[in-house]
């Protein structure tokens, strides 16, 4: 293994118009830039479902990232999808088999938002297709304020894995999601709680590093997100 990890980080991907008259893939610099800090070497994986193994090959661990779509209902048994569900099913099909790939080799996954989502269906459970129809007096789980500050706090489960990490019973998080985990996929355990109740953070710990967070730890945005990154990372050495 390299002295500075390889840490691949799925991509997300648009139609047609604004950047290009073509389809394009799409990235935040700050996913890198995160990565960088933490002592990381981010490379972009491009979805080729034929491909997850090799792109294994290459890399120590896996970021699986959002995005402003949804895992399709039917993936997790639900007779309906929901009027507000947006789907990326190329983007879909890639993540679960580079998932699924990394989980049969135990290498180090970290899910950030839709990733989270992504990675709990990969493992058996469920999502809350949209928040205000399943959560009573949720909240703005879609923050109206800009997302380099606190949406809420969340509450980390003592005794977990992400409470190691982070060193705190209650971290700030952006926020920026209309679905989240239902049910927690076997094998996982639910590590944080927004204050209505819903699932914020999963984790296997089973697994050499198995975690799931609903915010953006990338934004940096607390110590708590700096730690969460660097415990990644040192996980894929």
């Amino acid at each position: 293994m390299s002295q500075s990890p390889i840490i691949g980080i799925t991509l997300d991907s648009e139609e047609p118009g604004g950047y290009s008259k073509m389809p394009w893939y799409a990235l935040r610099k700050n996913y890198c830039e995160s990565v960088v800090k933490a002592g990381g070497v981010p490379v972009l994986l491009p979805h080729e479902p034929a491909l997850a193994a090799a792109y294994l090959d290459l890399i120590d661990g896996l970021i699986v990232t959002g995005g402003a779509f949804d895992v399709d209902p039917a993936l997790f048994g639900a007779a309906s999808r929901h009027a507000t569900v947006v789907l990326k099913a190329r983007r879909t099909e890639f993540e679960l088999a580079v998932v699924k790939g990394a989980l049969e080799r135990d290498m180090p996954l970290l899910g950030i938002c839709g990733g989270q989502q992504l990675m709990n269906v990969a493992l058996g459970g469920t999502l809350i297709q949209h928040i205000p129809d399943e959560v009573a007096d949720p909240l703005a789980h879609e923050q109206p304020n800009p997302r380099t500050e606190p949406g809420h706090d969340v509450a980390v489960a003592a005794g977990s894995k992400l409470a190691a990490i982070v060193g705190a019973a209650r971290i700030p998080v952006n926020s920026a999601h209309h679905q989240a985990v239902k049910d927690v996929a076997p094998g996982c355990v639910a590590d944080a709680f927004a204050p209505d109740g819903v699932v914020e953070g999963i984790e296997a710990p089973d697994r050499k590093f198995c975690i799931g967070v609903q915010w953006h730890p990338e934004y940096d945005i607390s110590p708590a997100d700096t730690a969460l990154l660097r415990a990644f990372v040192e996980a894929c050495r």
